[in-house]
């Protein structure tokens, strides 16, 4: 139920006594758009003799025909802004179908219309899709937001494909104006038509896609950045792949990784034989396989002495040769924290677990190598003492000790708490 509290009731109370859109709510925001629309509805629900009466919210009267106590579609004058934005979202049809016959002449309002395009009523909505139509291509850039959020809707994909149109087709300028939208789905879809458009060189997709927030701007584009390797003169090693390399998202990493063999540089990838991604680690032997350079003995002199490098002991895994199982095996005991962890995931990758060698990890001081054993045992969950299990949940033991045994304990069916 709307209340005065809420910002929709008091944008409706705002238009009613005749202020002006800008002022009543919030006109970048695509939320107050759709508030305002379900405001009107919700009053006109809870009180429909604001609609049918002389009474309003303020205490102006809302005239919508000659005769206030019979909804129209006609006003006996020209309707204000504020007027006309409530006759958009007024819950009876033919209101707002004679609304939408006064908006080619309020651009102010095309918000409403936006929404409009979406009306459960077939001819209001037949109108909306028709004035949209015919709207400017800025116009729509403009409200790109609203527009994707109604696309969501069951009969909301008109206006985004119509958006989408008309940004394949805009200038440049305003595609790259929606590019660092502030909207998660408005920045998607400007740099997806930007790259279609190939209106981004490599070196700024690269920096896209190593720095933007978003992690579908990123995969789209780091391939984009990958794909225009050998079209320029520019220094592509320097200005496409080392910022992907660069990057935080694993994603963008292994494309950087991937494009190592399309700029030639196969053995730049050997570092990220140890990459904390298993996506990076498994482009990394990809590239070194393709210059016919077999990723097995590097790690196994990696192994040797992992302490730098601790994910040797999982890329070893990774690469699924059974006789290194005795190798990974020894790192269990290895003093570095990270190396048994990455012992233990190597070994799982190798499918060679072994519960009386990973059980002692349980009692580990490191959460993360206890987490890697965990994982590990879950399968021979029942194969475990109990005792021990139950031994680990004392409360002076360190909470991720404990957690351990609660997830071991559930696994056979015991429940048990942290």
């Amino acid at each position: 139920m709307l209340t005065s509290g809420d910002e929709s009731y008091k944008a409706v109370s705002r238009l009613a006594v005749g202020v002006a859109p800008d002022q009543a709510l919030d006109v970048t925001d695509p939320e107050s758009w759709i508030g305002l629309d379900f405001g009107v509805r919700e009053l006109a629900r809870q009180w429909p003799e604001l609609f049918h009466s002389n009474a309003s919210p303020s205490g102006r009267r809302l005239v919508w025909g000659p005769d206030a106590s019979l909804p129209t579609a006609t006003w006996p004058r020209k309707p204000s802004d504020a007027e006309l934005a409530l006759a958009l979202c007024h819950p009876d049809g033919r209101i707002r179908g004679a609304a939408l016959s006064h908006a080619a002449e309020r651009p102010a309002l095309l918000a409403l219309v936006v929404i409009r395009c979406t009306d459960w009523a077939g001819p209001v909505r037949d109108q909306a899709r028709a004035f949209l139509a015919e709207t400017p291509p800025h116009r729509l850039a403009a409200h790109a937001a609203l527009i994707l959020r109604v696309g969501r809707r069951s009969r909301g994909g008109f206006a985004q494909e119509l958006l989408t149109e008309a940004l394949r087709v805009a200038p440049a300028a305003q595609v790259e104006a929606l590019l660092n939208s502030g909207d998660r789905a408005t920045a998607r879809l400007a740099h997806r038509v930007a790259v279609d458009r190939r209106l981004l060189r490599g070196p700024r997709l690269a920096r896209t896609a190593a720095r933007h927030p978003d992690v579908v701007v990123q995969d789209l584009c780091a391939e984009a950045a990958v794909a225009t390797l050998g079209e320029g003169t520019i220094d592509e090693f320097t200005q496409v792949v080392v910022p992907l390399l660069a990057s935080r998202q694993s994603w963008v990493r292994a494309a950087g990784v991937t494009a190592l063999r399309r700029a030639g540089r196969h053995a730049d990838a050997e570092p990220y034989l140890t990459d904390r991604s298993a996506v990076v680690r498994a482009c990394a032997r990809w590239v070194l396989r393709q210059a016919g350079t077999d990723p097995v003995p590097l790690y196994r002199a990696l192994c040797a002495d992992p302490t730098a490098r601790p994910a040797a002991a999982v890329g070893l895994g990774e690469c699924r040769v059974r006789e290194d199982a005795e190798l990974i095996r020894a790192l269990l005991t290895h003093p570095a924290p990270g190396v048994r962890a990455c012992a233990v995931a190597g070994l799982r990758a190798l499918e060679a677990v072994n519960v009386d060698d990973v059980r002692p990890l349980l009692d580990d001081l490191s959460a993360a190598v206890v987490r890697q054993a965990t994982t590990a045992l879950l399968p021979w969950a029942d194969r475990l003492p109990q005792e021990l299990l139950h031994g680990l949940l004392v409360k002076d033991r360190p909470r991720h000790q404990r957690v351990a045994a609660v997830r071991l304990l559930r696994a056979v069916g015991v429940h048990a708490e942290v």
